[in-house]
């Protein structure tokens, strides 16, 4: 039997809400957040309410995972989300810098060809030494960065027990504490 399925989402203090065009934009404090959505979501006050009269498992799993969204969204305005990246280079020492909204990586396994990692808009990337630190109010852009960088330095058809060099997450979290 289906049932009517409802989420209502509350917005914190100082959040605001705004719809338009299937565009959901989030602000508070000049930071601000657009997300299109796929589900309609309509607002009442300070409350946002998604709804499906036919409900099935799609719809319900579309419902659930836009909910999500919004609430990681607000999460993300009230305080950022971190990842935290290790440089592991045992063979030759690797150089990262950033240079606009990219990632160099320079010396990856004695390589010539530099390499490079994609960062998204709205994200900072700062280098300590051996740490990288990838933050966002945006969960999906931070991490989305954080992977490129994974991904920028993977080795192909060498032995991974051996080789160990590379960009590693090792923490993530909201927040600043790594």
């Amino acid at each position: 039997m289906k049932k009517k399925i409802t989420e209502i989402i509350e917005m914190p203090e100082g959040v605001k809400a705004e719809i338009s065009d299937g565009i959901l934009k989030l602000s508070k404090d000049g930071k601000e957040l657009k997300r299109k959505l796929e589900h309609e979501v309509k607002q009442e006050g300070n409350k946002l309410i998604l709804e499906s009269e036919t409900l099935g498992k799609r719809e319900k799993k579309m419902i659930k995972t836009t909910a999500a969204i919004i609430r990681s969204l607000i999460e993300g305005l009230i305080e950022k989300y971190s990842y935290k990246l290790q440089i592991c280079s045992l063979h030759f020492p690797i150089t990262v810098a950033v240079k606009g909204n990219e990632l160099i990586i320079k010396n990856f396994l004695g390589e010539i060809k530099e390499r490079r990692a994609k960062i998204l808009p709205d994200v900072d990337v700062k280098i300590d030494k051996e740490i990288i630190l990838v933050e966002s109010s945006d969960k999906e852009k931070a991490g989305q960065t954080a992977a490129n960088m994974e991904q920028a330095t993977k080795i192909n058809k060498r032995d991974r027990r051996i080789f160990q060099d590379g960009i590693y997450m090792t923490k993530k979290c909201k927040g600043r504490r790594l």
